[in-house]
């Protein structure tokens, strides 16, 4: 019983942030469902819901957020076999875009734990599109360390219900959960970054771009994205001009040597194959 009220109270949840949008017509709420879907996968703090919602303001595209009911089940369903978590991914997203009012419209879903899913995607909207934001780990970590989300003895938890704190995620390796768990915050920051962009490049096809690219010249990542989606570029490009080049290798003011130290040697590797390192 539990199960099935969280499981409610998240999916009202969507509703309550999608019912209201304005000027989406009769059809685009309640016409047949477009599996065309667009997932934003990539560690969180790398531009997920800042790409998302510039997708998403494309003519005939919406921006769901960070769905409740996605992020809630995917603990569970990583653990599964990626047909059966396919399977029930598509229901929980076809229940979320109805009682959101989002019917014949590409939905642009930006949830980062759906980078654990990477491999159910394509099995689960053979015709989705998946974009993979890449963001330098060492500036993530900065992003993180700002947040709650991973820090001891903290006594919120998401909008989706799960906890915030220091606890080893199922994300986690197991041999290594204590480890997680006594590290220090900027350690797990950079534990974070490194699973979430390992998870997500297991994707098959996606369309890899950069944060730092997105800032430096956005008519040309909004060209790239543009020919994936089959939508118009200039009107992409506009809304990726508001990338934040500021926050681009703000991890050399922002992190104390210890911590850099910290984050190298957790995500080094990875640094290094994305040429950041």
């Amino acid at each position: 019983m539990p199960g099935i009220v969280n499981a409610t109270a998240n999916q009202l949840r969507v509703a309550r942030r999608l019912v209201p949008r304005r000027g989406a017509t009769l059809a685009e709420r309640l016409g047949r469902l477009d599996d065309r879907l667009v997932f934003v996968i990539g560690s969180p703090r790398s531009g997920t819901t800042f790409l998302a919602e510039a997708i998403g303001s494309l003519p005939g595209f919406v921006d769901l957020g960070e769905l409740a009911p996605v992020k809630a089940a995917v603990p569970e369903l990583a653990a599964l076999p990626p047909p059966e978590a396919a399977r029930r991914l598509r229901r929980i997203l076809a229940v979320a875009r109805r009682v959101g009012l989002v019917g014949s419209v590409r939905a642009v879903e930006q949830t980062p734990e759906l980078a654990h899913l990477s491999t159910a995607l394509p099995l689960a909207f053979p015709n989705a599109v998946i974009i993979h934001i890449v963001r330098d780990g060492r500036d993530v970590a900065c992003s993180l360390l700002e947040k709650p989300w991973l820090k001891r003895d903290q006594p919120s938890a998401d909008d989706a219900g799960l906890p915030y704190g220091s606890y080893a995620r199922f994300w986690v390796e197991p041999e290594r959960r204590a480890e997680f768990e006594s590290a220090s915050d900027a350690r797990r920051a950079a534990w974070v970054w490194r699973s979430y962009v390992t998870a997500a490049r297991a994707a098959v096809n996606p369309l890899e771009v950069r944060y730092e690219a997105t800032t430096a010249d956005p008519a040309a990542v909004a060209a790239l994205i543009a020919e994936r989606l089959g939508a118009p570029p200039g009107p992409l490009a506009a809304a990726l001009g508001g990338a934040h080049a500021a926050s681009v290798g703000r991890y050399r003011r922002d992190l104390a040597p210890e911590q850099l130290a910290e984050v190298e040697d957790e995500a080094g590797a990875l640094l290094r194959e994305l040429a950041y390192l």
